[in-house]
């Protein structure tokens, strides 16, 4: 499940784990993905049900990026990397930004 998105974490250097919910009062299957680069701080809930052949139906994919407090909802694998996509370069770019001011803050202080 989530096939192309573990690929595109892996060219990103992110690292995932991966873990299976079966609740007992709901007839959903819930399946929780976590990812980061140091910590993994970042969560993709799937919720999803079996047709009557036995094939997955995902019935929603909940994102939380590191410290939203309501979750980006999409109904499709392709809408979650699209938002990645749009998402994930710009945090890196901010990241780096802030080390670069935590290294020209480091050598000031010296």
């Amino acid at each position: 499940m989530l096939n192309q998105t573990k690929q595109y974490l892996k060219s990103r250097h992110y690292q995932y784990e991966k873990s299976y919910i079966r609740p007992l009062m709901t007839p959903e299957s819930v399946y929780v993905f976590k990812f980061g680069r140091e910590a993994l701080n970042n969560r993709v809930i799937i919720r999803y049900s079996h047709t009557w052949t036995g094939r997955r139906k995902i019935n929603e994919i909940d994102l939380r990026l590191h410290k939203q407090k309501h979750p980006r909802i999409f109904r499709t694998e392709k809408e979650l990397l699209d938002y990645l996509e749009s998402r994930l370069p710009q945090r890196e770019h901010q990241e780096a930004e802030k080390e670069q001011e935590r290294q020209t803050d480091e050598e000031n202080a010296k």
